[in-house]
């Protein structure tokens, strides 16, 4: 049975070892379903995609061109980040995990792609689609579950260092291409010891990701601003923008896709002798869509529809919203939350759990305007007073 990290209302104890198979069986059908009827239209989606993402993009430099003018910055601007954001999320995710392999086209094929950021392609390839959907939302086995530098589940034991985690969240979000790429590497793990440092994977994948981020900040910040001539400096603050802005909307979308409030982490031990349906059913608990028109759904990269991504990863994207409602008849027939809302919505309740779990477990819920001054004063006291005082502290009921 998957087994869920410590809750005192278990979501699933209501369904049966047989439930979870028959579940798993209707969700085989529902891919198959996708995958017995994909053809020409679904071709013609993504190419169509590919060429207006490329159109827009080379359009968007053209404009910045003349970056100097600002009308004609903010509108290069926005264009640019509008073709990044494509590229990143409906195009390049998508292909690399797969999900147009079928259409045996060389030059659109998750073995052939590159795409723009920082991280290469292949290393991606492994972090996420090997390991991330593997062992989806599964603590100390997931590390797209806050990235190995955030807590995220209360049985995480806090530290004072925690408190920080707000900031570099928001941080690793304004330059997210760049995290993600040292998330890739393992970074916190290769660094520690001088026999990681020296292993030549590492090493090899170390200059893997720098010829990358060199040949990209060469296009972005010297190549393309050279271009410009007279609007060098303009042209390259577009591109910083605009890749600020794809970063920050990834980030978003990512998060609302495993982070809000509600969405399931599990132990280690619930991949021990996962079935099938067991599998899929942690998918669906661990993960959360977006709702929204189809042009959010087309810039999310589909992962506004993150839990048929989770159950289905190498199915077309264009075919989420089709199946979305099949997929929600399973959870409402089987008594299962469909975790869905709007795109405000679902940040807002992923960045209060990000600050939540900064903070020693129950403390926010527990302060009220009324006892705030004595909740600063334990929350200080556990910061500097040290393990023993933190973990008196912890046991202390809130202050009147």
């Amino acid at each position: 049975m998957t087994a869920l990290q410590k809750k005192s209302e278990n979501p699933i104890e209501h369904l049966s070892a047989e439930d979870i198979e028959i579940i798993g069986k209707e969700l085989d059908e529902i891919r198959q379903e996708v995958r017995d009827s994909l053809g020409e239209d679904d071709a013609r989606y993504i190419r169509t995609v590919i060429d207006v993402q490329r159109k827009l993009e080379l359009g968007s430099r053209a404009v910045l061109l003349a970056s100097m003018f600002p009308p004609a910055w903010v509108v290069g601007t926005v264009g640019l980040s509008v073709a990044k954001i494509l590229e990143n999320m409906e195009i390049g995710h998508n292909i690399l995990h797969g999900q147009w392999d079928w259409m045996r086209d060389p030059k659109i094929h998750s073995t052939t792609w590159e795409w723009d950021m920082a991280s290469p392609a292949e290393q991606w390839k492994h972090s996420h689609n090997e390991l991330h959907h593997t062992y989806t939302n599964v603590i100390g086995k997931d590390n797209d579950l806050g990235y190995g530098i955030m807590r995220v589940d209360e049985d995480q034991k806090w530290h004072p260092l925690y408190l920080a985690q707000p900031l570099w969240n928001f941080i690793n979000a304004c330059f997210f291409e760049y995290g993600i790429a040292a998330y890739d590497l393992e970074l916190g793990k290769n660094l520690a010891t001088k026999k990681r440092r020296q292993n030549p994977e590492f090493r090899a994948a170390a200059k893997q990701v720098l010829k990358k981020i060199r040949n990209q900040a060469g296009k972005d910040y010297l190549a393309h601003p050279l271009l410009s001539g007279p609007s060098f400096l303009p042209t390259l603050a577009a591109n910083f923008t605009a890749n600020v802005v794809r970063n920050l909307w990834s980030h978003s979308v990512i998060m609302c896709g495993h982070f809000p409030e509600g969405v399931e982490t599990f132990e280690k031990k619930s991949i021990d002798g996962e079935t099938r349906g067991e599998w899929y059913l942690r998918q669906m608990l661990g993960s959360a869509n977006i709702s929204g028109s189809k042009a959010m759904h087309i810039m999310t990269g589909n992962l506004s529809h993150q839990v048929e991504h989770h159950l289905f990863p190498d199915i077309p994207s264009n075919r989420y919203a089709e199946i979305a409602p099949k997929v929600k008849d399973i959870f409402d027939r089987y008594g299962l939350t469909y975790h869905t809302a709007p795109l405000p919505k679902q940040v807002a309740s992923a960045w209060h759990k990000v600050i939540r779990l900064s903070l020693p477990n129950g403390w926010l819920a527990e302060t009220t305007p009324r006892n705030a001054p004595a909740q600063l004063l334990k929350l200080a006291r556990m910061t500097f007073g040290g393990k023993q005082v933190r973990r008196q502290l912890s046991k202390a009921p809130a202050a009147a």
